[in-house]
Formats: C-alpha cells, sequence, structure tokens
C-alpha cells in the first residue's frame, strides 16, 4: 500500500531536523562567496586590463585592499556561526527584531551586496586610475573626485544617522520574544498518542513558525472593482466579499469556486458583508457608501432571495458589529455619528441606540465592534482619538453623552492633528482592545482598564492614510497582530514583544485594507485596491525572511513624518479621492433590478432616514448569476 503523502506539519517536522545540517553546508559555501565579493571589488577599482598591464602598481593596490578585507572576513565568520545555532521555527538565532534581512543574510548575493556597501569610502578612493594614469590626470578632474568623495561621505554618514533613529524608534517599546508554545515533532508525537490531540490544530494555528512559513496560496477572481470586505462563515467553509461593483460574491473558498454572486441592492460601494451567526448561513447582513443598511436572504439552493432595506444612515455606513449568539440583531454605525441596533424580529428593526458626540461636536464613525464576552458592551472609533466603549443597557446621552470608558494614547489626547480611528477590534476574549490610527500606528488597550487608561503596546512599521484601512488579531487565542499598509504590503506582529514576524507583499494596487483570518485553520484571506482576493497559508518549507523591510519601512515612516506637518482636511480629501476613483458608476436601474417585484409599501428605514434616500427600493428580489 502507497503511504499517504505527508501533511505540512510533518514537512515542517523533516525541515526542523535536517535545518543544522543546511547550516553547516551554508558555512562551507560562505568562505568562497566572501573571497568572490572581494575579488569583484578589487577588479572594479582598477581594471582588469590595467592590472595586466601595471602589475606592480596591481600588487600595490592589492596590498591597500588588504586590511579593509580582513575585517570582513572575520564578520562573516562571525554571521556563519550564528546560522549554526539558528532555530527554524524563529526568525533568528536571538529572538530578537532586526532590520537586517534574513533573505539577504543567507544568499551569496546578499554577502556580495554587504561587501559592497561596507567598502564603499574604499571604492571611491580606489576610483582613481591606476599607476602610471595619475600622471596624466588634470587638477580640474582632481577637484572633482574630492569633491564626489566629499557628497559621498556626507551620503554615507545620513544614511548612516538615519538608519540609528529608525532602529531607535522602532527599538524603543519593545518586548523579547517569548519561548515557541509549539514545536511540530513533540507535538505530532503526542497526536499521534492521542494525547492533547484535541488542541492540536488551536496550538499549530497560533504558533509562530507557522507564521513565519506564511505565503500566497491562490487569488478568488470575479468582482470588477476593489474588494472591500471579506467574511468567512462560522464553520470557515464559505467566503462573502463585497465590492465597488456593486455585488456580493459567495465563495468555496478551498476549490477556488464562486458558489453565488448577487446585486447588493446598494446604490454605492459595499463596504461590508457579513453571515449572521446560527442562521445556517442563510441571512447576510450589508452596508455602503449610500448610507444603506440591507439584509440578503439566501436559499440552499444557492440563490438569493431578495434583499431588503433596513436602516438608513444620513451619510457612509463602513462597519457592522454582530452578537456572537444572535441570529437576528446586530449594529451599525455611520459617518452621521449614530449608531443602529437592528433587530429583524421587529416591525421596523432600526433603533437608534445613540449620536456619538465629543462636548457639542458629532463624531463620525468609521468602526464599530462588539465585545464577544460583554455582548452588551461595544467600542466605537471615527473622526478623532477617542475609543469609546458603551453599555446598551444603560446609554444616557445626558450623562457623559453616555459613554461607560474612554482610551486613547497619552500623546494623542492633545494632538491638534486631524487623527481619525479607522478600524477597532475586540481580542477572541474581549480582554484587549486594538485600534489603527491614520498616519500614525496601532495601538493596543485593556478593555478592563479604567476610563482615560492609557495603550499596553504600540504597533510600528506599516502606513494608514489612504483609505479606511483595517487591522486584525490573527491566531484562535489573539496571538497575533495584523495589517494592511498603503505600501502593499501585509504585517504581522507578534502581539506581547510587538516585534514584526512577517512581512508579504499583498496587493499590486498598492493598498491593502481587509485581513480575514480563517476561524479554524492556519491561513487568511486578504484584499484590498486589487479587484482580486488573495488567499495565504503556512506551506513555504522555511521561515519566510523580512526582505526589503528595511526600505519600506524608511519610506512608510518618511512619508508619515512629512504629511504629519501638514493640517487640516487632508486625510478626508484623501479619503474622498479614494473613493471617488475606484466607484464604480450606478447601473441603469433596469439592470439592476433585473426580475425584481414592485417596491414594498413597508418600509424598514430608520426614522432618520435622509430625504435623498426616500426614493430608494426597500426590497429588492435578486438572481444569482
Amino acid at each position: 500500500m502507497t503511504p499517504p503523502p505527508p501533511c505540512v506539519c510533518d514537512r515542517i517536522a523533516f525541515t526542523d531536523v535536517m535545518a543544522e545540517t543546511e547550516g553547516k553546508t551554508t558555512s562551507l559555501n560562505g568562505a568562497s562567496g566572501e573571497e568572490e565579493a572581494k575579488g569583484d571589488q578589487h577588479k572594479d577599482a582598477c581594471g582588469s586590463e590595467d592590472g595586466a598591464k601595471h602589475s606592480d602598481n596591481g600588487e600595490a593596490s592589492g596590498d591597500r585592499n588588504g586590511p579593509e578585507s580582513e575585517p570582513k572576513a572575520e564578520e562573516g565568520e562571525e554571521e556563519e556561526e550564528e546560522d549554526d545555532e539558528e532555530d527554524t521555527d524563529s526568525m533568528d538565532g536571538s529572538g530578537l527584531f532586526s532590520l537586517t534581512e534574513d533573505g539577504e543574510r543567507d544568499s551569496e548575493g546578499g554577502r556580495q551586496e554587504r561587501a559592497k556597501d561596507g567598502g564603499r569610502r574604499a571604492a571611491r578612493k580606489r576610483n582613481r586610475p591606476c599607476g602610471g594614469n595619475n600622471n596624466n590626470r588634470s587638477s580640474s578632474s582632481d577637484d572633482d573626485d574630492e569633491e564626489e568623495l566629499k557628497d559621498g561621505d556626507e551620503n554615507d554618514k545620513e544614511d548612516d544617522e538615519e538608519d540609528e533613529a529608525m532602529e531607535a524608534w522602532l527599538g524603543a517599546e519593545l518586548q523579547d520574544l517569548r519561548r515557541l508554545a509549539w514545536r511540530a515533532i513533540p507535538s505530532l508525537r503526542c497526536r499521534e498518542i492521542g494525547r492533547d490531540s484535541q488542541q492540536f490544530v488551536r496550538r499549530v494555528c497560533g504558533a509562530r513558525g507557522l507564521v513565519q512559513r506564511l505565503e500566497l496560496q491562490g487569488r478568488l477572481e470575479r468582482h470588477s472593482g476593489c474588494v472591500n470586505t471579506l467574511h468567512f462563515n462560522p464553520s470557515g467553509t464559505r467566503l462573502a466579499s463585497g465590492s465597488d461593483d456593486l455585488r456580493v460574491v459567495i465563495w468555496d473558498w478551498a476549490i477556488r469556486r464562486a458558489e453565488l454572486e448577487f446585486d447588493s441592492g446598494h446604490k454605492s460601494n459595499v463596504f461590508q458583508a457579513k453571515f449572521l451567526p446560527h442562521s445556517g448561513d442563510s441571512t447576510l447582513a450589508m452596508c455602503a457608501r449610500d448610507g444603506q443598511i440591507r439584509v440578503a436572504e439566501l436559499s440552499a439552493t444557492q440563490r438569493c432571495k431578495n434583499t431588503k432595506r433596513v436602516a438608513q444612515h444620513k451619510g457612509a455606513a463602513h462597519k457592522l458589529a454582530l452578537e456572537p449568539d444572535s441570529p437576528c440583531s446586530f449594529l451599525s454605525a455611520g459617518e452621521d455619528a449614530i449608531v443602529f441596533g437592528i433587530d429583524l424580529r421587529l416591525d421596523r428593526p432600526a433603533n437608534k441606540l445613540v449620536m456619538v458626540k465629543e462636548g457639542d461636536k458629532k463624531v463620525g464613525l468609521y468602526t464599530i465592534f462588539v465585545n464577544p464576552a460583554k455582548t452588551q458592551h461595544f467600542a466605537v472609533g471615527g473622526r478623532d482619538q477617542y475609543v469609546r466603549i458603551y453599555d446598551q443597557r444603560k446609554i444616557n446621552e445626558n450623562d457623559n453623552n453616555g459613554v461607560l470608558k474612554k482610551f486613547c494614547p497619552s500623546h494623542l489626547v492633545s494632538n491638534e492633528s486631524k487623527t481619525s480611528i479607522t478600524c477597532l477590534v475586540y481580542s477572541h476574549d474581549g480582554t484587549e482592545l486594538l485600534t489603527t490610527y491614520n498616519d500614525e500606528d496601532i495601538y493596543l488597550f485593556d478593555s478592563n482598564h479604567s476610563d482615560g487608561a492609557n495603550y499596553c503596546r504600540r504597533y510600528k512599521g506599516h502606513r494608514n492614510n489612504a483609505t479606511v484601512k483595517g487591522v486584525n488579531f490573527y491566531g484562535p487565542c489573539s496571538e497575533f497582530v495584523v495589517s494592511g499598509s498603503d505600501c502593499g504590503h501585509i504585517y504581522l506582529w507578534d502581539k506581547h514583544s510587538a516585534r514584526i514576524v512577517q512581512f508579504m507583499e499583498g496587493d499590486r494596487g498598492g493598498v491593502v485594507n481587509c485581513l480575514e483570518p480563517h476561524p479554524h485553520l492556519p491561513g487568511m484571506a486578504t484584499s484590498g485596491l486589487d479587484h482580486d482576493i488573495k488567499l495565504w497559508a503556512p506551506t513555504a518549507e522555511v521561515p519566510t525572511g523580512l526582505k526589503g523591510l528595511k526600505e519600506v519601512m524608511k519610506k512608510n515612516k518618511r512619508d508619515r513624518d512629512e504629511d504629519s506637518v501638514r493640517h487640516g482636511d487632508q486625510y478626508d480629501t484623501q479619503l474622498l479621492w479614494f473613493l471617488m476613483r475606484h466607484m464604480r458608476t450606478r447601473r441603469p436601474q433596469s439592470t439592476r433590478r433585473e426580475g425584481a417585484d414592485a417596491d414594498t409599501d413597508e418600509s424598514w428605514s430608520s426614522p432618520d432616514t435622509s430625504d435623498e434616500e426616500e426614493g430608494s427600493p426597500d426590497h429588492v428580489q435578486c438572481m444569482s448569476s
């Protein structure tokens, strides 16, 4: 009988066993790579032909290069010793974050690049022709070379200072990485004998070694606009996506096939679409830029029966918040500063819970989330720097505007710039609250702390400016923090140490907005300005390096520092520009409502419906395409 193919975990275990042997092989090849790099430097300095014609001068030049090359060889030997001790389940042997790219360090090309960078100043000095050619140089050429050398030294000094400033900024609030909580070989042995087998998947999903092995598995292509929302059903078998093309697609992501596609009924960009829990995947709640909150009724025969409008905001509605145990109730938040509680069992589903204010000024909302452990509590964030927590049972707008608690990073309390919260989420047990700010960093708060408490952790390196960007926890016990960035990359931080443990290229369009971890498996789906959905899984044979991270982070921080000098409504202007750029022109009503019944007389919109939306349909039948 042919044995079954090994699973991912078995391959990882085999990789761990062979890592030490591979490390020794790499160290044997390392010395020759250093010699080749030094040889290339000497050839570039004097030229191969001059070296042949003027052998005496070539030897003298080689003597000058000797002392400079010896420290590089010693440095290479130290790196080889560190590689031998490296743990394959961690990014580097020390367990500490460094801007040095591991991919560059372990490759021959990387060694040559470091050798060239280390000898830049010496190369400029040797840039003059060798031997008797020095006598033919004019005084003007000497002056030009001296000026070029001086300018190069100044640029090198500026680069060094920038690197030191970056290292200091990144390392200001970091902790040490904890010991690995999961190792492949012992865990597989325990599973074979039935020991802790029920916890195997949970521990695998939260393992740092697997996070460092995440790589792109495939793409889901169906939408014709930016994909703004992703949501797995509770069992993780289906994935819902919504787009600027005003359509919603239900995917069987495992086989990469669209099972259902239907018109959302919205008139502008679909911002969120979520399966209601315990509904048998038959009810999907949606919100959009047109301010409508709609509910789609799905059938078991893979078709959409209809969509109904259940509430209307006077402005864009970016986020919905599901109650973990309720198949018929959820919350919505809009830029009109209003939070609606929606109960589908009522004749008029929408009920205004609170209007968020700071003093007498309304605060437009971008995000809302329900505490999974205390479902009466929900948190909101929007066009100011404060995270606000409310208790649905005792909201009194005459008492502190109904706010139970407010959190804000201490250095942003008196911030004069227009800082906004683009997304917030609770951890798996509701004890922590993760918040991302535009043109700022990501902050972790303890939700059990008292009103006004400062943050616990700070996660740096990405950039959040161009869009209303998301953030999320990754892992069954919220072990990691994951975010997209304007640079088009995906960042994963270890939650405890705030160190970057994974860095991947996401969208070619330049911005990654949505990050949706799978509820039960080690993997996730992401989307952004590209028209496709990307699926990620930990299938890499070895941990992926942080190659290119240094340059990307330097650019992100430089851009952010430049933007922080500017004031006014720059964020709102850029956001509007992106929305208008990627918003699809509204299709004719006849096309959108093909096969639809006449509008129902019953209005499910809220009493606060804006006049401009009164003419929109409340009830639209839709057919799958």
